[in-house]
C-alpha cells in the first residue's frame, strides 16, 4: 500500500515537473512573439512617421495599432501561463530600426524600401507563429489567439505586396 502511494506521488511529481517545464518553455516562446510584436509595432510607427504618402501613413499607423493590440493579447496569454512578460523589444530590432532610418535617408525610393522591409518582417512573423502553433498540447485559447494573429499578419503581408506592386 505504501509502495503504491509512493509510486503515485512520484508519477504525479514527474508529470508536474513536465508541465512546469512546458509552461516555462511556452512562456518563453510567447515572450519571444511578444518581443517581435512590439518590434513590429515600433517599426510600423517609425515607417508611418517617415512617409508623406497619406495611404502608406494610414496603413503603417493601422498596422502599428494592430500590433499593439496583438501584444496585449499575448501578454494576457503569458500571464495565464503564470509567466512574466516584457515589453522592451529586442536590441537587434532597435539596431535594425536605426539602420532603416539611415537607409531611408539615402534611399532613392524610401517608400519602396519601407514596403520591402514590411514584407520581410511579415514573412518572418508568419514563420514564427507557425513554429509556435506546431507545438503539441497548446492550450485552445493560445492556439486560437495565435492562429487569428497569424492569419491577420498573412493578410497584412498580402496587402503590403499589393501596395508594393502599385508603387
Amino acid at each position: 500500500m505504501l509502495g503504491a502511494s509512493l509510486n503515485k506521488h512520484l508519477a504525479h511529481n514527474k508529470t508536474q515537473k513536465r508541465m512546469d517545464t512546458y509552461t516555462e518553455t511556452m512562456g518563453k516562446k510567447l515572450n519571444n512573439l511578444l518581443e517581435k510584436t512590439y518590434d513590429a509595432e515600433k517599426g510600423y510607427k517609425k515607417a508611418s512617421s517617415n512617409t508623406n504618402n497619406p495611404h502608406l501613413k494610414s496603413f503603417f499607423h493601422k498596422k502599428s495599432a494592430e500590433r499593439l493590440s496583438f501584444g496585449q493579447d499575448l501578454k494576457t496569454e503569458i500571464t495565464n501561463f503564470g509567466q512574466k512578460w516584457e515589453k522592451d523589444g529586442s536590441m537587434t530590432a532597435s539596431a535594425h530600426r536605426a539602420w532603416m532610418d539611415v537607409k531611408s535617408l539615402f534611399s532613392a525610393n524610401n517608400e519602396e524600401a519601407m514596403l520591402e522591409e514590411a514584407i520581410r518582417g511579415e514573412k518572418a512573423a508568419v514563420q514564427e507563429y507557425k513554429e509556435v502553433l506546431s507545438e503539441t498540447g497548446l492550450p485552445p485559447s493560445t492556439a486560437t489567439i495565435l492562429t487569428q494573429q497569424m492569419n491577420q499578419i498573412q493578410a497584412d503581408l498580402n496587402q503590403v505586396k499589393r501596395m508594393e506592386d502599385l508603387s
